[in-house]
Parts: structure tokens; sequence; C-alpha cells
């Protein structure tokens, strides 16, 4: 572990070239198109605190094994938000974990798995964003233990963990099972929490979507593979009605934080996208719960 942080703060040390997105300016948002997209992300569940709390003005805390993580303002409030970033801080924000500022973002913000959107997707959704009230406030530091509280160490693990290519079709499958692993893997970041990760925060990619014992808030999240413990024994229109209205095979209902991802998210996909999930993740290799 120690040889490990040397590593990691060694290459903290390491001057990166600025990033360039030169399509991003050739490309103009659809706030109508972004609002979409904001629910396929599912950013409203952890940008708006969940008793009272102004619309994505952040500000949730997300308790973790490495300490408290405060989600931030993306109204755009020009002070407290991103009201002063263009489309291009947008895109290498989510593409590649980085402030505009340079300031390197922590994994509990899932830019690994929103690397793999498209362009148009990134510049749609902030022209909704754009065009939501800007909200005033400043949220919390994040409240973590050392050495995770060393936010430079982020460029190491950045350039150690981070795959940034964008999301590329499977031309042996059909575009349906296409459309779906897009939405698992990018936007929806299903792995990000549905996964287990190692004690410095990197997702298991042998065991992608097998469950996780220690999730958000220290509690279990479930296999979402067809393997033992998952949803082996789900049919396409079992997953369709989990996503669309919460409710599981035997007549229960989801709960949990996954009440605000169907609230949120799920339900307010196409039927069409719904479908096109469960296609992808009913192909899964099944793998056995995390446990």
């Amino acid at each position: 572990m120690k040889n490990l942080l040397r590593t990691l703060l060694a290459l903290a040390s390491i001057t990166v070239a600025p990033f360039a997105y030169p399509d991003a300016h050739a490309q103009t948002g659809d706030p109508a198109r972004g609002e979409y997209v904001l629910a396929t992300g599912g950013c409203v569940a952890c940008h708006t605190v969940e008793k009272g709390g102004a619309f994505l003005a952040g500000g949730r805390e997300l308790k973790t094994d490495f300490g408290s993580f405060f989600s931030p303002n993306i109204t755009p409030d020009p002070e407290t938000g991103i009201g002063g970033w263009s489309d291009e801080d947008f895109i290498k924000a989510l593409r590649k974990g980085v402030s505009p500022t340079g300031a390197r973002y922590y994994p509990t913000f899932p830019y690994t798995s929103y690397a793999r959107m498209t362009v148009q997707d990134i510049v749609d959704l902030k022209a909704y964003l754009d065009s939501t009230p800007a909200v005033r406030n400043p949220v919390p530091a994040h409240d973590l233990a050392f050495p995770f509280k060393i936010r430079m160490s982020m460029i190491g693990w950045q350039l150690l963990f981070l795959d940034d290519a964008p999301f590329a079709p499977d031309p042996s499958q059909s575009a349906e099972w296409n459309r779906g692993a897009y939405l698992v893997t990018g936007p929806g970041h299903c792995g990000e929490c549905h996964s287990p990760r190692n004690i410095i925060g990197v997702v298991d990619a042998d065991r992608a979507l097998s469950g996780y014992k220690n999730g958000p808030e220290g509690k279990a999240v479930p296999n979402i593979t067809p393997g033992p413990g998952g949803i082996g024994d789900w049919s396409m229109d079992d997953i369709v009605s989990a996503l669309e209205i919460g409710m599981l095979p035997d007549g229960d209902f989801l709960g949990g934080s996954m009440t605000e991802v169907v609230d949120d998210n799920t339900s307010k996909l196409t039927p069409e996208d719904r479908e096109a999930i469960a296609t992808y993740l009913t192909s899964l290799k099944p793998i056995a719960s995390n446990e």
C-alpha cells in the first residue's frame, strides 16, 4: 500500500498537457434532449439533497470507506455552480475528471463511466443544465481520511486507472444491445455502484456488476449479472418492470437508493431504452454475487 501511494504521489508531480476538444465548439447543445440525458445519467439523485434541497444545487453527503464526499452544485450559478463553465470545461470534467481550474476529481464522481459518453450527449446535458434556475449554494468540502485527502494523488490515480476511451459499438451485436451497453456502461454508470472496488477505489473489471457488499452508505448493492444471486431467473419483462416502476419479480418493490434511481432516472427513460438495458444485462457473463 505504501509503495502504491508513493507511486501515485510521484505521478502527481508529472506535468500533464492541457486537454483540448476541437469538436466541442462545433456542436450545439439541445436543452430538451439534454433533459433526457440528465435522466440517463441519474444526476438528480446525487446532486439534489433528498429532503428540501434545491434542484441540482449539490451538497448531498455520500459516506464511503474513504470518508464523506459532498456532491457539487451543478446549477448555472456563476459563483458556486457551473455558470462560468464552457462546453469544453464540462466535457473535460466528464471525460477526464478534471475541473476548469485543473483540480482532479475523485472517482465518486463517475467520470470513469461518463468518459464513454458521446460529445453530443455531453453538450446537450450542459445546455439543459444552463437552462435550469441558478442557485447559490456553497457545498461543504469533502471530509476524507489521510492519504485520500491529498487531491494531487488523483493525478497518479487517473494516469494508472482511468480509461477515457469513448464507447465503441460492437458490430457483432444488435443496435438494441449496443444502446443498452452504452446506457449501462456510460451515462447510467451502473458499474460504479454495482461492482466491487479495491482498497484505493478501483472497480474490479473482472467482476463488473456482480454486486458490492460495501456500497454507498455502507449498504450492500446487488448483483445484476445473470449469475447466482443475481438476475439469472429474471425475464426481460421483469427487468423492464423494475426499471419502470421498481417492482421485483416477487411483487415486492426496490428500496433504498434504488427508489430514487427509479423515480429520477430509469422511470423517465423511453420503453425502448429500458428494453435495451434489459437486453444488455441478460447477455452478460454470469458472475456469482460478490460476498
